[in-house]
């Protein structure tokens, strides 16, 4: 079976993620000791302990879910010698692309953690909180064509656009407070029920322009090298192995579409992938591809007995 390890994004942190981890796998432990030390911060413990308030902020929850990620990838290959050069891709949901590539070899762990953070910064800092809002269009008409509808329709009230493309059923629009809250009277027409989301701001839209050029320089100042698994990336919804397109890539995604539908479409159709395991955090993911890949198997590796069920499966 062809596999494909996915990294979840933001939505999917809870006070206590990681503990099961670093209480079975010394790999793990130094996971997370590395990721405090680069962040001059005991993460870990803000992730043990909480409070959900302090975890949940943006530039906390970024590295935290990266260090999760992590964690589970080096417990798999220290404790059960699974690699990540055992799948044939790797991808991963917004802030999740960056645990793929560190996951792969493409960005060195401290790096990946430091970057979260700023990224977490920068996002936090492009738009005053409450000006900017997103909102979950859900239900059997709930497809890219109707968000786009109800994008433009709010688009007479500012910016509004298309953030996630996460499954049928589930898309995600972004933009200024009252242009998403005109996008969601429209959606409700077209027949979508609309949620909004509890965010600290508009992600995945042009308001957010200034957090890409501050990751531009950021993302300029450290190594990438060509990861051991081809990465799945968000914005193409298509493979790379390139570090200069990874970059570049990874400055366009804080502003652009997370193309998860399509990813996962591309992964289970041309890129021939059967099996998909999702490491880190929660279960999103996996509940995602179900809906997008039925035919496939989807399994969460969070804990020592799923990690060893998925490595006899393996075997």
């Amino acid at each position: 079976m062809s596999l494909a390890f996915l990294f979840p994004g933001q939505g999917s942190q809870a006070v206590g993620m990681g503990a099961e981890l670093a209480e079975a796998f010394a790999e793990s432990r130094e996971v997370f000791g590395e990721v405090d030390e680069a962040l001059g911060q005991s993460l870990s413990r803000l992730m043990r302990e909480g409070p959900i308030e302090e975890l949940t902020l943006t530039q906390n929850a970024q590295p935290a879910l990266m260090a999760v990620s992590l964690a589970a990838m080096a417990a798999l290959k220290g404790q059960f010698g699974v690699t990540v050069e055992r799948a044939a891709f790797v991808a991963g949901h917004s802030l999740g692309e960056y645990s793929a590539l560190a996951a792969a070899g493409a960005l060195g762990l401290a790096d990946t953690a430091r970057l979260l953070r700023r990224r977490g910064e920068a996002m936090q800092r492009a738009v005053p909180v409450g000006a900017g809002a997103m909102a979950s269009l859900i239900g059997p008409k709930a497809d890219v064509a109707l968000a786009e509808a109800a994008a433009r329709a709010g688009e007479k009230a500012g910016v509004c656009v298309v953030a996630n493309d996460n499954n049928a059923g589930n898309v995600v629009i972004s933009g200024d407070k009252a242009a998403v809250d005109l996008a969601i009277a429209e959606a409700k027409t077209l027949g979508a029920r609309a949620v909004p989301l509890n965010v600290s701001a508009p992600f995945h839209c042009p308001l957010m322009a200034p957090a890409a050029r501050e990751m531009a320089e950021a993302l300029a100042e450290v190594s990438i090298s060509a990861p051991r698994a081809p990465v799945v990336t968000n914005v193409t919804a298509r493979p790379t192995l390139d570090p200069d397109a990874i970059r570049a890539l990874l400055v366009e995604q804080v502003t652009g579409r997370v193309r998860w539908r399509e990813s996962i479409e591309w992964l289970a159709g041309e890129g021939g992938v059967t099996r998909f395991a999702e490491a880190g955090a929660g279960k999103v993911l996996t509940g995602m591809v179900k809906r997008i890949a039925p035919d496939s198997e989807a399994v969460s590796l969070n804990t020592p007995a799923d990690f060893e069920a998925f490595a006899k499966a393996l075997a």
